[in-house]
């Protein structure tokens, strides 16, 4: 076909035009990718993005935070920058200087820079500075934690009467625990009554589990500590009081007897259970301490709470239950054994059976006084406190119980896609493909593309 000089000309043009517009749609890309930034996480629990936690934590803060990163490395410094970048788009005001310590010697000697790793990080924020020792999603976010926490936050453990050991070296102390605590700024601190009184500055009284008795005088500290305004976490194990059943009832509970057990089989078997006095608890009633827990906890040798209604009240306290047992379960009055059953004459209790207790209040030159009662210590134990949302949950009681419901501690994100598991069925079918059904099809492919060819 001949084409005239017009036809030719025409075609020019277009080729021209279809040119420009191709390069002005790739500089409009290259400007939006300048200017504009999307990213999605396929991983199973989007370990590669902020947690709702540090989310929260961010929306909170109305001051500017800076970080000062000290780094020689180029590989580094885009895991520096990668990680950043995820606060940022949520905080527009979060800011990382990549600072090199062989240049900025004064900004280094005013951060307090000790180079013996070959990276060093400072978190600024509210006219305070701390360093971090990486710069983790858990390291980043509980520093502002600590940043953010207002002064004062002491926190106080009763001791002398067999209480839960915050230094302890054996499965029953709390030492994971302390160690959580201090790292979200907590201060503690452990009080025997005996020897010293409560320091003013007292933000939360801490009673755990103890086996021996109280005093007259030392229940007396405790219940003048709360009848001013300040604030309780008491965490009761089954059997004796041991001296503070007038604060139960002060509290308007009433803590029953025996030890909760579920000795549904097929339950513990599905979730690893051992035992069953281990109670675990997968659904949670509504409330501040409970809205961030999505896992199942765990409570070993529980005893059951019977909170009063709504519509009865004792010293002005509003109680509510935050989670209990199963249906199935009960409060056994008896000795624990595998073929346990429930009898109701021998004073078992049918569940469900509430295990913790919130109560607040607010009278007179009280603001704002708030109490936190759990049938069960070994939850927070350093061998229980591992165990599902256990760690979570007791750090939210705390947070609750001083007044800062909105702070929360970020726990590190697990990988469960990095492990593939098969049953054994599986690993069957696959080792049947590959091994024999493939190699059997290429096989009669083969043949009948050969077996056709040759018969043409």
């Amino acid at each position: 076909m001949k084409l005239s000089d017009k036809t030719r000309l025409q075609l020019t043009v277009q080729k021209l035009i279809f040119l420009l517009l191709f390069i002005s749609c790739i500089g409009m890309l290259a400007w939006l990718s300048d200017h504009y930034s999307y990213q999605f996480d396929l991983t199973a629990n989007k370990r590669h993005s902020l947690s709702e936690s540090s989310i929260d934590l961010l929306n909170i803060l109305d001051k500017k935070v800076t970080v000062h990163a000290y780094t020689t490395d180029d590989i580094t410094k885009k895991a520096i920058i990668e990680i950043i970048n995820r606060y940022q788009q949520v905080k527009s005001d979060f800011d990382i200087r990549l600072l090199n310590p062989d240049i900025d010697i004064e900004q280094a000697r005013l951060d307090g820079i000790v180079m013996n790793k070959p990276y060093a990080f400072v978190i600024y924020y509210n006219d305070r500075m701390e360093p971090i020792n990486s710069l983790s999603e858990q390291a980043i976010s509980n520093a502002l934690l600590r940043l953010n926490r207002r002064d004062n936050q002491q926190l106080v453990f009763l001791t002398g009467h067999g209480e839960r050991e915050l230094d302890g070296d054996d499965n029953r102390s709390y030492s994971k625990l302390k160690q959580q605590l201090t790292d979200m700024g907590f201060n503690l601190q452990t009080i025997n009554l005996l020897q010293q009184p409560l320091p003013e500055n007292t933000k939360l009284l801490v009673i755990a589990a103890p086996d021996k008795d109280y005093l007259t005088g030392e229940y007396d500290t405790i219940e003048t500590y709360i009848n001013d305004g300040g604030n309780l976490l008491w965490l009761v194990d089954p059997g004796s009081l041991h001296g503070l059943d007038k604060l139960a009832v002060s509290l308007g509970l009433q803590l029953q007897d025996g030890v909760i057990v579920d000795n549904n089989e097929s339950l513990r078997k599905t979730l690893n259970i051992q035992h069953p006095a281990i109670i675990p608890v997968t659904e949670y009633f509504p409330h501040s301490i409970t809205n961030t827990i999505r896992y199942n906890t765990l409570f070993p040798m529980a005893r059951g709470i019977s909170p009063l209604t709504k519509d009865k009240t004792v010293n002005h306290w509003q109680a509510e239950a935050l989670f209990s047992s199963f249906g199935k379960s009960w409060s056994e009055t008896g000795s624990l054994s595998e073929d346990m059953v429930f009898d109701s004459s021998a004073g078992d209790v049918a569940g469900p059976i509430t295990i913790a207790v919130a109560l607040h209040r607010t009278t007179g030159n009280i603001k704002s006084q708030r109490v936190a009662v759990i049938g069960d210590s070994d939850f927070l134990s350093d061998t229980y406190i591992g165990a599902g949302a256990n760690l979570n949950l007791g750090l939210n009681f705390f947070n609750w119980l001083i007044g800062d419901d909105d702070l929360i501690s970020v726990e590190t994100k697990a990988s469960p896609d990095t492990k593939l598991e098969l049953s054994e069925t599986q690993l069957v079918i696959i080792g049947f493909g590959f091994f024999l059904v493939i190699p059997l099809l290429l096989l009669m492919t083969g043949f009948f593309i050969w077996y056709r060819r040759k018969n043409k």
